[in-house]
């Protein structure tokens, strides 16, 4: 018979009065900050709609409106009438409007890295560095040219130690066949500048080693063969 067994399924669901304290503490505690719970999950919820809705009736338009109006300024640009696609015309803002005007868009964005190489060719490299270190976009390669060009601008103000800083991070950010080398050169270079020619001799070998097929492979030989020399 089966009655001296103990009845374990039940013994395992009655609660112990420790167990039973905590449950009854939690119960308590919603029941009496019922109002302020509900108060703290509509808000959380408002703010929810809030974040939406300015996405979509407020950015989205937004976005849409910088787009058409960068349209003109990078006309200007790609011909190279740089005080235009920086001021605009009389129809048309430049990029320096587009940015103060039409901030945490994806179109003022880029328009910094437009800004900056612009100021770059203009001679204004204090100001083609402000706007080029301000552009964080997701493409790879201007990302890369932007760091660049950065670099471009710290060597024309002859800060070699930046502008190596800045060409690493181009040759890095780039990892391709056309934009490293081309920076790892400019770092190369810098480094002869500074007559560091052992960091230079492994710039130009890396092109040689890592990128054979680009451009500056080409020609590199020469360039290691100068290292060399100096280096002695």
């Amino acid at each position: 018979m089966s009655i001296n067994q103990p009845n374990t399924k039940v013994a395992t669901e009655i609660k112990t009065p420790a167990e039973a304290k905590p449950l009854a503490q939690t119960g308590n505690f919603v029941r009496e900050n019922q109002k302020s719970l509900t108060f703290i999950i509509s808000a959380v919820l408002a703010l929810i709609v809030i974040y939406f809705a300015y996405q979509k009736f407020y950015l989205a338009p937004r976005e849409v409106e910088a787009a058409n109006q960068m349209y003109v300024a990078q006309d200007f640009w790609d011909k190279k009438q740089w005080d235009k696609a920086i001021n605009g015309d009389a129809g048309y803002p430049g990029f320096a409007k587009i940015v103060d005007e039409y901030s945490n868009t994806k179109a003022a964005n880029l328009a910094y890295y437009y800004l900056g190489v612009a100021y770059l060719n203009k001679g204004d490299y204090k100001k083609a560095v402000d706007n080029l270190t301000n552009y964080r976009g997701d493409d790879l390669i201007i990302a890369a040219q932007a760091l660049g060009n950065t670099g471009d601008a710290y060597v024309e103000m002859k800060d070699y130690d930046k502008a190596a800083t800045y060409y690493k991070k181009a040759a890095d950010k780039g990892n391709n066949s056309f934009v490293s080398p081309m920076y790892l050169k400019k770092l190369a270079l810098v480094y002869e500048a500074q007559k560091n020619y052992n960091d230079a001799l492994d710039a130009y070998k890396k092109i040689k080693t890592d990128y054979p097929e680009s451009n500056e492979a080409g020609s590199i030989d020469k360039y290691i063969a100068r290292a060399e020399a100096q280096k002695q």
